[in-house]
């Protein structure tokens, strides 16, 4: 694997927008009061929930899963990257793989397919984020 390929501030930006857009995503504005319902959780279970933790993990998880399309992108070389194909590629991969689990996921958890959408929705939409700005930097 040759790394030289990878554009490390493109990973980052990835994985920080990715982030930003989550914080839209699940909140008042979009889905927050939908999620929460779906998932059962209170106003209080939030307000007693660690937020550093999950948000710091959450941040550190999106840049590796960024660094993840970087390498899938550019860890090969093999031909031009651009803005749509890293877009496309976040495309594919969110719904061939991780819509798919969260999917699965959710069948044997017996959770609601309004569930299934908000969080596939989200993991299709971050992944095509990543993928267009590590395809426009690459």
């Amino acid at each position: 694997m040759d790394f030289s390929n990878i554009n490390f501030l493109a990973v980052l930006v990835g994985g920080i927008l990715a982030f930003a857009f989550g914080a839209l995503w699940y909140s008042p504005v979009l889905f927050s009061k939908a999620w929460q319902a779906e998932v059962g959780l209170s106003e209080d279970d939030i307000k007693g929930a660690n937020m550093a933790k999950i948000f710091g993990t959450s941040l550190l998880l999106m840049l590796v899963m960024s660094l993840g399309m970087a390498i899938m992108l550019r860890g090969h070389d093999e031909g031009e990257i651009t803005t749509v194909t890293g877009l496309m590629h976040g495309l594919y991969v969110g719904v061939m793989f991780v819509a798919t689990s969260v999917g699965i996921n959710i069948l044997y958890q017996r959770r609601s397919v309004k569930l299934f959408l908000i969080d596939a929705g989200y993991q299709v939409i971050m992944l095509m984020i990543m993928g267009a700005i590590i395809g426009a930097w690459a």
